[in-house]
């Protein structure tokens, strides 16, 4: 199943222009929405929107997402993806 999953990853993944990690899940998007709040105790989160989405999550059976909103108090890393990282090794 997660050779499945690395497999349609491969082939979407030049699709998408950024790469989002969270604590709980991975995505490509075209199109993400980073903002930083605060409670009113001083904790902060992060309010994250993406929209035509694909997340990697084996266990989802479409991972192709229209709209997709994380809140987390974890760390969130978005990443703009470079032509060169698009390249990924040929099967062999």
């Amino acid at each position: 199943m997660e050779l499945q999953l690395y497999r349609e990853y491969r082939d979407v993944v030049r699709l998408f222009t950024y790469v989002v990690e969270t604590e709980r899940r991975f995505y490509l998007t075209n199109s993400v929405d980073l903002q930083v709040r605060n409670t009113d105790n001083g904790e902060v989160f992060f309010e994250l929107t993406m929209q035509d989405a694909w997340v990697w999550d084996m266990y989802r059976p479409a991972r192709f997402v229209k709209n997709v909103r994380v809140v987390t108090f974890k760390d969130v890393n978005v990443e703009e993806l470079a032509t060169s990282d698009l390249e990924l090794p040929a099967d062999q």
